[in-house]
């Protein structure tokens, strides 16, 4: 499940979704931070029950070195913003910029995974965050643009999820009927 990447979708989808939620008080909130984690649960579960425990298998070592060096540049930058925004006063804007890192990171994942189908929540992701962007410079409120970038990335990502999902319970049921 972690292997094939929909655990990872599912949770970090999560974390956005419950970044989304901040927008909202009381028992709004709640209901929503729980559905949140019913999909996360969904996800992974079906994943669990639909994947092959093969999916995903080893990474070789290239692969690995190269994955975890994207991730890893990926963090970095992420801090760097959480420090800068920080630091200028401006803490409205890590959520869009972490957005547009973060898709951005999925781009030379699509290479070492060998998957053009991560472009799709690349640009997602950096759509997120430029909407993001596009609310705070007209001076949208700060809930509004957690709101707009928590959204859609976490429909992107659980959305990738899915994809994954159904991709393989689709070839696994076309393998049983040859």
């Amino acid at each position: 499940m972690f292997k094939s990447g929909v655990g990872f979708l599912a949770l970090f989808g999560l974390g956005w979704w419950l970044l989304a939620t901040s927008a909202f008080d009381g028992t709004a909130r709640l209901i929503e931070v729980v559905a949140g984690c019913a999909v996360a649960l969904g996800l992974m579960l079906a994943a669990r029950r639909f994947l092959p425990p093969s999916a995903g298998g080893p990474f070789p070592a290239d692969r690995r070195r190269r994955f975890n060096q994207i991730n890893g540049f990926q963090w970095l930058l992420i801090i760097a913003i959480a420090v800068v925004c920080a630091r200028a006063g401006m803490p409205v804007l890590v959520p869009p910029l972490v957005a547009i890192v973060v898709g951005l990171h999925f781009l030379p994942l699509a290479v070492v995974f060998e998957q053009p189908r991560l472009r799709v929540p690349a640009a997602l992701l950096i759509a997120a965050g430029m909407s993001g962007l596009a609310v705070w410079l007209t001076n949208g409120p700060d809930g509004t643009v957690r709101l707009v970038v928590g959204l859609v990335a976490a429909l992107s990502l659980w959305g990738m999820a899915i994809w994954t999902v159904t991709g393989a319970a689709s070839a696994a049921a076309r393998a049983v009927r040859e």
